[in-house]
């Protein structure tokens, strides 16, 4: 038999049904093996083909054309390029304002269009789209597959997670899609993208989920779905498709050096962004919930100084005086390792799980607190009512009795006092504490940018009002075999954050 057509029978063979209940696996030169079926508990194989599933959804997705005014100025071409700030700018320019050359910058509109993707949820006309593609347009239009062309208002747009409701008035029911349920998505499952990239018009892509919860610092909520399905520029606000047909995300970036594609897209995830449609379809914006306390992520030696055992949960930096947070209980050097039953495996984490639970619910919240566990019951507000309160209350003077300068850890330290306070320009809102007044460049200190002017406010949770307390609470610790300190410390405006130092 020759090989070309043993190939073509086993091939056959391969696309036979399912019901044959065997495998086949050829090594060229050798013998066909029989091989046991693949479990059905593994993702689907690779389609013949996306074109029926392609055809059922691409009638939903839409472009997007935004449309923005913006006031320019231009200066006249005769007018001359003189050195701001000379003596002879008044007459220069009231010269060439009387004889028309130019003297003043003329206002110009011009339009600025971008062009984006959509998809429509609802048959009546609402449409999704990532709130960077309408941006602050004046005008907003909606192109269907058919040609059809919609003028679209803004029913709500939420910067934090990138997405915008908008809403047309169609003649007839629209082809709508629906969300699907993206924490069902693998890595490794099939997906299809959908958009228009580069103004183009409708176009598909495939590939497979690469990667999932993937973190680019672009928001407090990044947990994007990472695909190699090819996203170009256009494609953003456009869904991501499963083979069920569902969304399970909206595709909104890309990591590439060019700007082109290169394998590496990111989608914000359908269980994302669901919640905030709803919010902004509702209400017209969002709400979300808010605890009120201003957290850091935990690493090794923190977890070491505070005896967690390992590294988890979300430290808290500064606990707000008007939030839901302080009432109950919570403290700056907690660290929050659990929020209503679910597990704070890193401080970003929380901000997730705190913004996704209703406004007015009440909560438990587990921390640790010198080595143990503890539970405070926390009536969340919300975050938007927050956003709007002012950061920081001024507080009374609280000086404390000048000191000579003390050297510790590689820095030099003083009390916070009037002429100090001043030097440095701390706030009052920085009531007490130690002023680094020197680093040494070659310290731990430095390593971790501690810089002069900044205040020590606690050593291992405990306050510190003067250099000699600084100095006994890091000889207290040295004799307990530690290998570091946490530091709270307070910026001159007042912003503190812990920092791990190592005790030399």
């Amino acid at each position: 038999m020759k090989t070309s057509s043993f190939l073509a029978r086993v091939a056959g063979l391969a696309r036979r049904p399912a019901a044959a209940g065997i495998a086949l696996s050829l090594v060229l030169g050798g013998a066909v093996t029989l091989a046991p079926p693949v479990s059905s508990a593994f993702a689907r194989g690779a389609p013949d083909s996306f074109a029926d599933l392609a055809a059922s959804v691409s009638g939903a997705v839409v472009n997007i054309s935004a449309t923005q005014t913006i006031e320019s100025k231009r200066v006249a071409p005769n007018a001359p390029q003189m050195t701001p700030g000379t003596p002879f700018d008044d007459m220069f320019e009231e010269f060439f304002r009387r004889h028309g050359r130019g003297g003043e910058e003329t206002p110009r509109a011009r339009k600025s269009n971008s062009l984006g993707s959509g998809f429509v949820i609802d048959p009546s006309g609402i449409i999704i789209t990532n709130n960077h593609v309408i941006a602050d347009a004046n005008e907003i239009y909606v192109i269907f597959t058919d040609g059809q062309k919609l003028k679209a208002q803004v029913v709500g747009k939420d910067t934090k997670v990138d997405v915008a409701v908008l809403r047309v008035k169609p003649e007839k029911p629209l082809t709508a899609v629906k969300f699907g349920d993206s924490d069902k998505a693998r890595v490794g499952d099939w997906v299809l993208a959908v958009g228009n990239p580069f103004g183009l018009g409708g176009s598909v892509t495939a590939g497979i989920v690469s990667a999932r919860n993937r973190n680019i610092d672009s928001g407090p909520y990044d947990n994007y779905i990472q695909t190699d399905a090819a996203i170009n520029k256009g494609n953003s606000g456009g869904p991501l498709f499963n083979m069920d047909g569902e969304v399970i995300g909206i595709n909104t970036a890309i990591l590439s050096p060019s700007g082109g594609s290169i394998g590496i897209g990111f989608a914000t995830p359908a269980n994302t962004v669901t919640p905030i449609v709803e919010q902004l379809e509702k209400y017209g914006e969002t709400r979300r919930g808010w605890l009120g306390v201003r957290i850091q992520n935990v690493d090794d030696a923190i977890a070491e100084s505070l005896g967690l055992g390992k590294t988890r949960g979300a430290l808290i930096a500064g606990v707000e005086d008007k939030g839901p947070a302080k009432p109950a209980g919570l403290k700056t050097g907690d660290v929050i390792v659990k929020f209503d039953g679910k597990d704070v495996q890193q401080s970003r984490d929380l901000p997730k799980i705190v913004a996704s639970t209703p406004i007015g619910k009440e909560v438990d919240v587990v921390v640790m607190r010198d080595g143990k566990e503890v539970t405070k019951l926390v009536k969340l507000g919300r975050l938007e009512d927050g956003e709007k309160l002012a950061k920081a209350a001024s507080g009374e003077d609280a000086t404390a009795p000048a000191s000579a300068i003390t050297s510790a850890l590689g820095m030099d330290v003083s009390s916070l006092d009037d002429e100090i306070r001043h030097k440095f320009s701390i706030k009052e809102s920085v009531k007490s504490g130690v002023v680094v007044t020197k680093v040494d460049p070659s310290s731990n200190a430095a390593e971790k940018r501690i810089q002069p002017g900044e205040t020590i406010v606690e050593v291992n949770q405990k306050a510190i009002n003067s250099p000699g307390e600084l100095v006994a609470a890091l000889k207290a610790l040295k004799n307990e075999s530690k290998k570091s300190a946490l530091l709270l410390v307070a910026t001159a405006a007042g912003e503190v954050r812990f920092v791990p130092i190592t005790l030399e």
